[in-house]
């Protein structure tokens, strides 16, 4: 799809913009895009478009796209003039994701709610690389080798730090650190 892109074929962008737009949104949403993450992907869009003479043949478009959702989420934060609450984070990030249904039991969806609350607000003790990769990994559904190829990294580095962060996360989050357990 990437050649018919370059070749010039409206629809070829259209369709991978269609293919991708979901994961961008959370990519922004769960980086700290908030209220902006939709002109974050407008932007990273625009970006990977231009720069889609650099982009490497067979190589993973999501990835790449999604490294560059990360840099125009990071330029945004970095120039609000104030940082997202977890709430606002939490707010956001249920909005980007479906809704539940509505035959779903309500005290499951408030347990998950609670629970998201409660990730969310774990992730933000975490440094930013450890965030970074826990988000990619888990929250964005990337593999080992796409969370890599989207961060720059080494899959060895990926490895470590996905593992110190998990064990943070552990004692971080109420009740699944082995404490609450019957």
């Amino acid at each position: 799809m990437i050649a018919r892109v370059r070749a010039g074929e409206a629809e070829a962008y259209a369709e991978l913009v269609r293919a991708f737009t979901g994961i961008a949104l959370r990519a922004a949403v769960a980086l700290g895009a908030g209220s902006d993450a939709e002109d974050v992907v407008q932007q990273a869009f625009f970006k990977a478009y231009c720069s889609l003479g650099r982009f490497r043949d067979g190589s993973a478009f999501k990835p790449w796209l999604l490294a560059i959702v990360a840099n125009e989420t990071r330029n945004t934060v970095r120039s609000a003039v104030r940082q997202r609450s977890v709430v606002g984070r939490e707010a956001a990030l249920a909005e980007a994701e479906p809704l539940i249904p509505e035959s779903a039991d309500p005290a499951v969806a408030a347990l998950r709610d609670e629970r998201r609350t409660a990730l969310l607000a774990a992730l933000d003790q975490l440094g930013d690389d450890h965030r970074l990769v826990v988000t990619y990994r888990y929250l964005l559904e990337m593999d080992e080798t796409e969370t890599a190829q989207a961060l720059g990294w080494p899959r060895g580095t990926v490895k470590s730090r996905l593992n110190r962060a998990l064990r943070k996360l552990e004692r971080l989050l109420p009740g699944e650190g082995g404490e609450g357990h019957e």
